[in-house]
């Protein structure tokens, strides 16, 4: 599939109305958006609205039965989720996925090496490759666990466990990052701190896309927001621009958010 040209060219992901049905359930119905890099893009939408439907597709976990996904300006709608991670767009899990028995380092180590084009070798210990400690060591230090390194990960509390996942991701050298809600079950505290890893993140111009239901840490992170409904993308813009969107707004009549006041 050639790539839409009436989406920007400059995107670096480019989602074309994409389908996925699940018997007589349309799940993503022609949804549509685009990604910049260097930008932390948004997307939200009413409980059953098809956010995290849409993210198994554009990870690969999923394959759409209609549309395209272009990474890069490349059609990668039939790349497998270990080729789109190749390629630089990686995915962070909405239940958290660590080897609880190993120390946080070696959770990062075991990360980095899987990056590698080659298998490591079985015959030369893990800890001899000073190299891939040392880029373990650099990922922990960007979500801020240096301290934590020779802990137990099935010791660290809900909110370092996600910090760790992130810091597994972040491992794969992603171009783009698809983050699934990684305040899910955080008190908050817990998300006051997720908050300020992502806008450290954001600081150096990782692309990130971000499903949250926490609006408040999505408009003061988000450069800007998609909003999913049934299906459909139905409004893109600025945080301002989506607070203001009287389509936007009527989604949202009877849910617990007040995106008027979300961010003020």
């Amino acid at each position: 599939m050639a790539a839409p040209s009436r989406l920007p060219e400059l995107a670096l992901l480019q989602v074309h109305r994409l389908v996925k049905r699940f018997g007589a359930l349309t799940a993503t119905d022609e949804a549509s958006l685009a990604v910049h890099a260097g930008e932390t893009h948004a997307l939200i939408g009413p409980n059953g609205a098809g956010k995290t439907t849409l993210i198994h597709q554009i990870s690969g976990a999923l394959a759409p039965d209609g549309g395209g996904l272009f990474f890069d300006g490349e059609d990668v709608t039939a790349l497998s989720m270990p080729q789109r991670v190749r390629g630089g767009l990686v995915r962070s899990f909405q239940i958290t996925s660590i080897y609880r028995r190993f120390t946080v380092l070696d959770n990062v180590v075991l990360a980095v090496l899987a990056r590698r084009p080659a298998p490591p070798s079985w015959w030369r210990p893990a800890r001899a490759d000073e190299a891939a400690y040392a880029d373990a060591e650099a990922m922990l230090a960007l979500v801020g666990m240096t301290t934590m390194a020779d802990r137990v990960a099935g010791s660290l509390a809900h909110g370092e466990q996600r910090q760790l996942e992130i810091a597994l991701a972040l491992a794969a050298r992603p171009r783009l990052l698809l983050l699934d809600e990684p305040m899910a079950g955080m008190g908050p505290d817990e998300s006051a701190r997720m908050v300020e890893l992502l806008s450290a993140l954001k600081a150096q111009r990782l692309t990130l896309l971000l499903v949250e239901h926490d609006m408040d840490a999505v408009f003061r992170l988000a450069d800007r927001v998609s909003v999913l409904v049934s299906g459909r993308v139905i409004a893109t813009g600025t945080p301002d621009e989506i607070r203001g969107d009287a389509a936007v707004r009527q989604a949202y009549l009877g849910d617990e958010t007040d995106l008027a006041e979300e961010g003020a």
